[in-house]
């Protein structure tokens, strides 16, 4: 599938009556505009800048341009003030989300300079800063229209946190952006009986868009079986490159590690998938049974590349690993392992897939004899997550028929964990333990949940905005 930019649209807005009553406002606002379009441009997003609507027909024409384009958000510059009539049929007939810019050029007028000015002037002058006049007006009329919007308020010289915002926002739609072209494949069953991890599948796919693939596990037995002798040596080189190998870890097991990681690799190729979820039991001897005990080195390889892969048949979960890989900040499967009451931190971690790009230090491959509540044995991952800030999502499914998305943030630090072949890491919370622990289960989540690095609340909360979805953070 080819991959498809991010589009951004941007307008600016101003009333047509002015042009003619002061001598060049109109290509100073303008220029405001492409200053603007500089500020969003890079190599992964195009931008659709439709310069200045200053009259109903020019709206009208904008809307239909933007629909055309398809643009994913739309960055509506406020550069004086405007009719709501020159404003309101562009976002209805774009229909996608809209940010208001309320950037004045500069902190505040000179109001010495102006006071000196005669009154034409000044009143030319004064309407170059008065961009935030016409946007109480714009919200009105978009809330009696049922339009969401959002406001970015700042300075357009000399505000970092205007661009700090406008890069959120940008970020945020990349994730929305990635998620409606996402191909989602899922293989085998839930994971009998964890009744909080089911999911409605229509309901994934009307909220965040993409496809859902179903996969059979015969043809990723189908694909091992076709894996040659030079694929499988190929593939533990890049094991041991990829991972710190256990001395304990027997070579029969790393060469059906091997074979199994090459046709997963190969699945996931054949149907473009993005994510994957999967679980699977078979039977004792089965070779089904001698796939799926044999699946995490190639699952953790996939994860750490870009195609979030989660355990459990967990559907909601490799959402929101997706969501944070898509942000950049890995997106490690993971559920609360124990509470450290002395050190006041949670333990958290899986067994299965982990993220070795966002690890501290190398994963380290282990065997395990059993892999407890599930079936047969094999190798497994062990890591902990980057010492650093983290962020915690969940993407919830709630009793009215609608996703949420649920977030937090913490502090990996260092510190005792299991050598138990599984993810573990140790997180502090500013609310202690204790809070962050009751404060979590009270919003109803799913046992498991994403983890990434780096504090992403508010990209997280700018995510649901644009995608019409609750979201709470616990702090």
């Amino acid at each position: 599938m080819q991959k498809q930019r991010l589009k951004i649209g941007l307008f600016g807005i101003g009333h047509a009556t002015y042009w003619p009553q002061f001598d060049g406002l109109e290509q100073r606002l303008i220029g405001y505009i492409d200053q603007v379009q500089q500020q969003l441009s890079r190599p992964e997003v195009e931008v659709v800048n439709l310069g200045m609507i200053d009259n109903p027909d020019k709206a009208l024409v904008a809307g239909h341009a933007f629909r055309q384009a398809d643009v994913d958000l739309i960055f509506l510059y406020a550069t004086t003030y405007a009719l709501s009539s020159t404003v309101l049929p562009v976002v209805q007939r774009a229909g996608a989300p809209v940010v208001i810019l309320n950037l004045q050029p500069e902190a505040a007028l000179d109001y010495d300079r102006l006071n000196r000015m005669d009154r034409r002037q000044m009143t030319g002058e004064w309407l170059a800063y008065c961009g935030a006049c016409p946007v109480p007006e714009l919200a009105n009329v978009f809330k009696r229209a049922g339009l969401p919007f959002h406001q970015i308020t700042g300075v357009l010289n000399g505000d970092p946190q205007v661009w700090l915002e406008v890069d959120a926002w940008l970020a945020a739609a990349g994730v929305a952006h990635c998620m409606a072209h996402n191909r989602l494949g899922l293989m085998g069953r839930y994971y009998n009986g964890m009744l909080d991890i089911y999911s409605d599948l229509t309901l994934q796919c009307t909220t965040f868009g993409g496809h859902i693939e179903m996969l059979e596990i015969d043809q990723l037995a189908a694909l091992r079986r076709q894996v040659t002798a030079a694929d499988v040596q190929q593939r533990l080189t890049l094991f041991a490159e990829e991972f710190e190998i256990q001395h304990d870890c027997d070579p029969l097991e790393l060469a059906r590690a091997a074979r199994t990681s090459v046709a997963l690799e190969r699945l996931v190729e054949q149907h473009q998938l993005g994510s994957m979820a999967y679980y699977y039991e078979s039977l004792p001897g089965h070779e089904h049974e001698d796939v799926i005990t044999s699946m995490i080195l190639g699952a953790s390889l996939l994860t750490s590349g870009g195609v979030a892969i989660a355990g459990e048949y967990e559907v909601k979960n490799v959402q929101a690993m997706k969501i944070m890989d898509a942000f950049g900040a890995g997106g490690s499967f993971t559920e609360f392992f124990a509470i450290d009451f002395k050190d006041d931190v949670v333990l958290m971690g899986h067994d299965g897939p982990g993220h070795s790009r966002i690890a501290e230090g190398k994963t380290k491959v282990r065997p395990l004899q059993v892999y407890h509540g599930k079936v047969g044995a094999g190798l497994s991952v062990e890591m902990q997550l980057r010492y650093g800030p983290v962020t915690l999502l969940s993407v919830l499914e709630q009793s009215g028929g609608k996703l949420m998305l649920l977030c937090a943030q913490a502090e990996a630090v260092p510190g005792p964990t299991l050598a138990i072949g599984n993810t573990n890491t140790r997180y502090r919370f500013a609310c202690g333990a204790r809070r962050f622990v009751e404060d979590w289960n009270a919003q109803g989540p799913a046992h498991h949940c994403a983890i990434g690095v780096g504090h992403l609340a508010d990209r997280i909360k700018k995510l649901g905005a644009l995608l019409g979805m609750e979201t709470v953070q616990v702090v």
